[in-house]
């Protein structure tokens, strides 16, 4: 008899649970019950959670300093600075000694190796996801058998500090600019991004 008692209580209890447990899935009950002392229970439905879209933002991908033995912490932002003949800079000044190596600050592949008035001897390279373009400016050489076409790996030594083109020969340093690129346009176009937040972020 006390056996059947303890089996009949047992079952109850798991029962009684098994209910609490069906009131409280998702979807159940309707929402809590809020009562006051002067009126009835009335059921209150809680709202979704709603949560603020994700801000696109552009990702660069990490970028290392690309002049050898500068670290972030060394770097100004030159890249609203004024220029001659109402132009604006668009690119950051990395100075260092003359010959110093210029390394890339990502992966790419040598888009157009360039002497121009301005820029003097220059490297174009387009990044391996093709919306990005660095540009190194003002170098004294190229590193020993650069070519267009060439595959460059993050790092990778490309040439050397100089002041040619429009630089001053007492102030040789790295013009280095970055080029956001919408599909199909040349290593001569895209818009300017300022490279001096991505490389204090660092890889």
């Amino acid at each position: 008899m006390i056996r059947k008692i303890a089996i009949l209580l047992l079952v109850m209890a798991i029962g009684y649970v098994g209910w609490i447990v069906i009131l409280n899935l998702p979807g159940r009950g309707g929402g809590k019950v809020v009562a006051s002392a002067d009126q009835a229970p009335v059921a209150v439905v809680e709202a979704p959670r709603i949560t603020a879209p994700a801000v696109q933002t552009i990702s660069t991908g990490g970028l290392v300093v690309p002049v050898a033995g500068i670290r972030a912490e060394q770097l100004a932002d030159t890249f609203d600075d004024a220029r001659g003949e109402g132009r604006v800079h668009d690119a950051i000044d990395i100075m260092a000694p003359r010959g110093t190596p210029v390394i890339a600050a990502a992966d790419g592949t040598v888009e157009k190796l360039f002497d121009s008035k301005l820029g003097g001897r220059t490297i174009y390279i387009r990044r391996t996801s093709g919306q990005w373009i660095d540009y190194y400016a003002h170098l004294d050489s190229y590193a020993p058998g650069l070519a267009e076409g060439q595959r460059i790996a993050q790092g990778e030594v490309i040439g050397s500090v100089g002041s040619t083109g429009d630089a001053s020969p007492e102030a040789p340093h790295l013009h280095y600019a970055v080029n956001a690129m919408a599909p199909g346009e040349g290593w001569w176009q895209g818009k300017a991004v300022n490279p001096y937040p991505l490389l204090r972020a660092g890889p």
